[in-house]
């Protein structure tokens, strides 16, 4: 059979989508004389019980890269874990579902059936958000997935600089600027040709390391097209904030002043 796994964020939807108001339509079928619900509800929670064994199989065969990230295995094992026990019940339920159609119109065995199927698909539902809440935690905490779903070198190296710059503004929040910089200066080995890169670059030299000197020799390195009115702008602005860090305000002003004659309708400069 072929392997799914680069599927189970897609299919996984399916599941939630269809457990829930499966579960929901067959709770409401019991309680409303709607006649359309009956097999609704019937069709949805069927629907379910495959895409349960699809989000189940698609899940194992997807474990093992989101498994081996250092920290990840427990996470990882908790959620296949859930997920399985969340299909397992929407197998019965869907055994309860298809007795209930068996029994034809012997009527108090087709509603002790759909009670069941009812009873058990709250228990799977309750499973079921358990599952997709510890699969947003893999995802969402550990990167589990995140740059290897698609096998591209390309992602990986996403996910690299998503780490890299995020762990830069987290270091920079809690105070720790020497952490902050040198995540920067990687983020910009990393990407040395990106324009907001460098930016980043220089302002980490000016506001982590309070080096305005080695700020303003990056931003002398950044090329900026004469027809870019944003990069042109945001060199500005950081170049008449180094100047203000290096004690010379008149050089910050006429920065200013260029910018406003250049710019004359953009509300950066104007404030």
């Amino acid at each position: 059979m072929p392997n799914i796994a680069s599927f189970h964020p897609q299919i996984v939807h399916f599941i939630i989508v269809l457990g829930f108001v499966g579960v929901g339509l067959r709770i409401l079928s019991l309680v409303v004389k709607i006649e359309w619900i009956k097999p609704a509800a019937t069709v949805t929670l069927l629907a379910a019980a495959a895409a349960g064994v699809l989000a189940a199989r698609s899940g194992d065969e997807a474990h093992q890269p989101a498994e081996r990230i250092p920290g990840a295995r427990t996470a990882v094992q908790d959620h296949e874990e859930l997920g399985e026990r969340a299909r397992n019940l929407f197998l019965v339920v869907a055994g309860f579902e298809l007795l209930a159609l068996a029994v034809g119109k012997r009527e108090k065995a087709r509603k002790a059936a759909l009670v069941g199927s009812a009873v058990t698909g709250l228990v799977a539902a309750f499973f079921l958000f358990e599952a997709a809440e510890h699969g947003g935690e893999v995802v969402y905490a550990y990167a589990g997935g995140v740059g290897t779903r698609s096998g591209n070198p390309a992602d990986v190296e996403h996910l690299l600089v998503a780490g890299l710059y995020h762990g830069a503004q987290a270091d920079r929040q809690a105070g720790d600027t020497v952490s902050a910089a040198r995540l920067t200066e990687e983020l910009l080995r990393q990407m040395p040709d990106d324009f907001g890169v460098q930016l980043l670059a220089a302002r980490s030299q000016l506001v982590d390391l309070h080096d305005p000197s080695a700020a303003m020799a990056s931003l002398d390195r950044v090329q900026v097209p004469a027809d870019n009115a944003r990069m042109a702008l945001q060199v500005g602005m950081l170049r008449s904030d180094v100047y203000l860090a290096m004690g010379q305000p008149d050089s910050a002003r006429t920065v200013l002043q260029q910018l406003i004659a250049q710019f004359p309708d953009n509300s950066m400069v104007q404030r």
